[in-house]
């Protein structure tokens, strides 16, 4: 019988595993943000975790039901973005978890922590009390969380329908991130 989890792929797990700790530390520091902001503007950054998370389960999934086939073509035709496509589509398994298990995850939670601290925030602003505080909190959250579910869902969705684009296009930013940390070393 093969074996299934090889030394390389356990060390990527302890790596993944290892960096979501204080990758999750860091993005929960918009909680501490949305503690202090405005409702409005706790509302808004609520809805741009929502958003990301959202983008890169959508990432994850094209990765994992992309071809390399395609991007072989664009290569060949010297496509910008094509040969980092090949890397991200080769590396389906790492692209994958990286941005649905800990990007994707973590922007969940945190959307869900984020839509608290906004209800607070909105129950203090508007003055509201007792029951009417706390069905609040129950209406924000419910809401966050059926936007994030719906949000991934089309996400997901559209990636196995369409993972060409998706990767072509996340590998261009990758690729023009990339051309700029180099000139920036310069």
């Amino acid at each position: 019988m093969k074996k299934i989890v090889g030394r390389r792929e356990l060390l990527f797990i302890v790596v993944v595993t290892a960096v979501s700790f204080p990758l999750g530390g860091v993005f929960d520091t918009s909680t501490i943000f949305l503690n202090s902001a405005s409702w409005y503007v706790g509302a808004i950054t609520v809805l741009l975790i929502v958003i990301i998370g959202a983008v890169f389960d959508m990432v994850g999934v094209a990765a994992a039901a992309a071809r390399e086939t395609p991007f072989h073509a664009m290569a060949s035709k010297r496509v910008f973005g094509a040969r980092r496509a090949i890397q991200i589509v080769r590396n389906a398994e790492k692209v994958s978890s990286i941005c649905s298990d800990v990007v994707g995850d973590i922007a969940g939670v945190l959307s869900g922590a984020g839509a608290l601290a906004v209800a607070v925030q909105m129950a203090h602003s508007f003055h509201f009390h007792g029951w009417i505080d706390e069905l609040l909190v129950i209406v924000l959250t419910a809401f966050t969380t059926s936007i994030t579910v719906g949000a991934k869902a089309y996400g997901k969705t559209v990636a196995i329908h369409a993972p060409t684009p998706i990767i072509l296009f996340a590998s261009k930013i990758v690729e023009g991130i990339l051309i700029v940390l180099r000139f920036s070393k310069k």
